[in-house]
């Protein structure tokens, strides 16, 4: 197992034991965690499958050292003991420490808060359990509202949070902190990293892993350099709208590094260095300059660091930490040197309601796809080759655990990196279980130009739809959700249209953010026909950035 593995699976034991068999078949092989069955891999408090009567899936919440042990309607799903810490779950995105502080402290003092910021997922601990009964009483009876956004309480199964070395105590901590970066829209890398945190503290080392999502491992000269670190840079953006930094402390008190690369780096033994003559970062870049692994066409105008929300609670005077760390933001995909595939492996895959083209549907939006495989030999998984390695981050950070017809599904990095057209068969809905979409013009990546106008955005409960003929009306679509089987919307709004158009466009909001996902996944592209018309309208779907209509 290699170093960055090793650190993906260890880290909080976020990741599950990893599962092995013996049916994938030659050229179709699953690395560590990649198995068909398996539960969302990486955070405390994953939702996992139950089988329900008939053979039928439900959700429920994992009875886990940290789980809740909730469905996700709120029903329980057996009687938890009050203790002192609370699941909460349902947050936004944005939410930081500070926030959960900000909402909840009414019910008590709260000793302790660890994130989950992929699962949109935290632990509270409080100082008197007394404090606990109040917060999910509360919630159970109203709306309890977190950073703008409701959210969901019950009872851990834990009596309290393993802190990463003594943190109760302020002055103490650890050097090592774990850093989860969401909405990766850029490369980022130890040049990246280095560059962000080196300012406000001595950076030592720097581990990087990709499993669901993109985490990474900063090692400071000092707790205080850290503890400094966590303050600034929690909640913030290393660049503008994307790549939002969560951090907690590491339970590592210090990084192993055995080489020097885009996904490692140890400062303080520059000899580590493996790489071909002529690539990579020169020894200067250590020192603070300039990042040399881009090409020299890979550079934009400055975009800078965010600074922390003005609500966090750790407060910091000027001359502790610089407002803003500046780096350059690319404008291309030219890195050299990548390491990762840029073939993703996605597993739930509902049996007969997805193939080839409901996963293009749905994968399109973060990046071309090329290629995309079912595997024979492991059911419900399929391998989606993108056009690059990036792309693959934004899949995995964007619908890694969605549900989709009923099953959730699991979106990680292969360590195939090309998806090769063997072992095709019959999938249930009689379609193949291969199809290559390198020419299709549905791709929209293709161009700069093009992939400029896409907005990255997470599932949510309202689409937008554009070029739709005109003569298209809110009943039509309605009617076409009912002939394919998927939810309607509940509100319809379009567009106002110059009078010279040719298509229309505008949102549709459903009940949840499920029922879009099922709908964009099944009509995304689907080929709109009027009478007397030479050539159909191509339906296009995506996630609008609008919450509600």
């Amino acid at each position: 197992m290699s170093l960055i593995e090793e650190y993906a699976e260890g880290e909080y034991e976020r990741a599950p034991k990893r599962l092995k068999t013996s049916e994938v078949e030659e050229g179709e092989e699953l690395e560590e965690g990649e198995d068909s069955d398996s539960a969302s891999a990486g955070l405390l408090g994953d939702e996992e499958d139950d089988t329900g009567p008939g053979g039928q899936k439900r959700p429920r919440w994992s009875a886990s050292k940290y789980g809740s042990g909730r469905k996700d309607n709120g029903d329980e799903t057996h009687r938890i003991a009050p203790s002192p810490v609370v699941h909460v779950r349902g947050l936004c995105e944005s939410v930081v420490e500070a926030d959960l502080v900000e909402a909840l402290e009414k019910f008590g003092n709260i000793c302790y808060v660890m994130m989950m910021p992929f699962k949109r997922q935290a632990l509270v601990e409080f100082e008197e359990v007394e404090s606990a009964d109040r917060c999910v009483a509360c919630g159970s009876s109203e709306a309890v509202y977190i950073a703008g956004q409701q959210a969901y309480f019950n009872y851990s199964t834990s009596k309290r949070i393993t802190r990463p070395t003594n943190a109760d105590d302020p002055n103490s901590g650890n050097k090592v902190l774990l850093l989860s970066i969401q909405n990766p829209l850029y490369p980022i890398t130890t040049d990246v990293l280095y560059t962000v945190c080196n300012p406000i503290g001595n950076v030592l080392r720097i581990v990087i892993f990709k499993r669901n999502g993109i985490q990474a491992m900063v090692e400071f000269e000092s707790v205080q350099n850290a503890q400094k670190a966590k303050a600034a840079l929690n909640g913030a953006d290393i660049y503008a709208g994307c790549c939002t930094l969560k951090i907690e402390y590491a339970r590592p008190s210090r990084l192993n590094v055995i080489r020097n690369d885009n996904d490692s780096w140890d400062y303080t033994k520059p000899f580590l260095v493996r790489r071909e003559r002529g690539k990579g970062r020169q020894r200067q870049a250590i020192l603070g300059e300039h990042p040399s692994s881009y090409s020299d066409n890979g550079y934009g105008s400055h975009c800078p660091l965010l600074p922390l929300p003005s609500n966090n609670r750790f407060k910091r005077s000027s001359h502790e930490v610089p407002d803003v760390v500046a780096y350059p933001l690319p404008q291309t995909s030219s890195y050299i040197g990548h390491s990762s595939s840029s073939v993703a492996m996605v597993s739930g895959l509902h049996p007969t309601k997805m193939n080839c083209t409901r996963i293009f549907n749905l994968f399109c939006l973060y990046g071309n796809v090329e290629k995309v495989k079912f595997m024979k030999s492991v059911p419900g998984t399929a391998l989606v080759e993108m056009g690059d390695e990036y792309a693959v981050d934004r899949a995995i950070t964007h619908l890694n655990s969605i549900k989709v017809f009923g099953k959730r599904l699991n979106v990680c990095v292969s360590k195939q990196h090309a998806v090769i057209p063997s072992q095709v068969f019959e999938l249930e809905d009689g379609s193949s279980s291969y199809k290559d979409f390198a020419m299709t013009r549905n791709n929209r990546f293709t161009s700069a130009g093009q992939a400029s106008k896409n907005i990255i955005q997470p599932p949510s409960c309202v689409l937008h739809f554009y070029n739709v003929p005109p003569c298209i009306s809110e009943d039509d679509l309605l009617m076409l959700c009912k002939e394919h089987d998927v939810p309607g919307f509940i509100k319809f709004k379009v567009f106002d249209a110059k009078p010279s158009s040719k298509t229309i466009s505008g949102l549709l909001e459903f009940d949840s953010k499920t029922h879009a996902v099922e709908v964009l996944t099944v009509l995304n592209h689907y080929q709109i026909r009027i009478p007397n018309g030479s050539n159909p309208y191509t339906l296009k779907l995506c996630f609008s950035t609008s919450s509600h209509l």
